[in-house]
C-alpha cells in the first residue's frame, strides 16, 4: 500500500529513534526524550491501525489519536530545543512533525466529509 502519510510518519519515527539513541549516550536524564520516543512512534502505529480499521468511525478515531500524538511530539521537541540538553538541529524534526500534522488534519477533514 502506498501512503505518503504513513511513509512520512515512519520517516519521523525512524529519525526520533536515532535521535533517542544519540541522546541516551549523553548519560543525562532521558525522561523527556523517552516521552518523545513514545509519542513519535505512536503516530505511525495509529495511522497503520487506521488503515486497517473496521469502520469509518474507527479510521477517524485512530487518525485523531495520531494527531494528538503529533502535537505531543512537537511539544517534546520544542522543550528539548529550548532546554539545550543536547546540541541538535531540531528544525528538521519540527518541520516534519508539522507536515505530518497538516496531512493528518487534511485526512481527517476528508474522512469526516465522506462520513456525512
Amino acid at each position: 500500500m502506498n501512503s505518503p502519510l504513513l511513509d512520512k510518519s515512519l520517516d519521523f519515527a525512524t529519525q526520533i529513534v536515532l535521535f533517542y539513541e544519540e541522546f541516551s549516550k549523553l548519560k543525562k536524564d532521558t525522561t523527556i526524550a523517552k516521552q518523545l520516543l513514545r509519542s513519535a512512534t505512536s503516530i505511525g502505529a495509529n495511522i497503520n491501525e487506521a488503515v486497517y480499521g473496521n469502520s469509518k468511525a474507527d479510521f477517524i478515531s485512530k487518525l485523531h489519536i495520531s494527531l494528538k500524538e503529533t502535537g505531543e511530539s512537537i511539544y517534546w521537541l520544542t522543550l528539548l530545543k529550548r532546554t539545550k540538553l543536547i546540541d541538535y538541529d531540531f528544525e528538521d524534526l519540527l518541520s516534519l512533525a508539522e507536515e505530518i500534522k497538516k496531512m493528518l488534519i487534511a485526512s481527517l477533514n476528508t474522512a469526516k466529509e465522506k462520513a456525512k
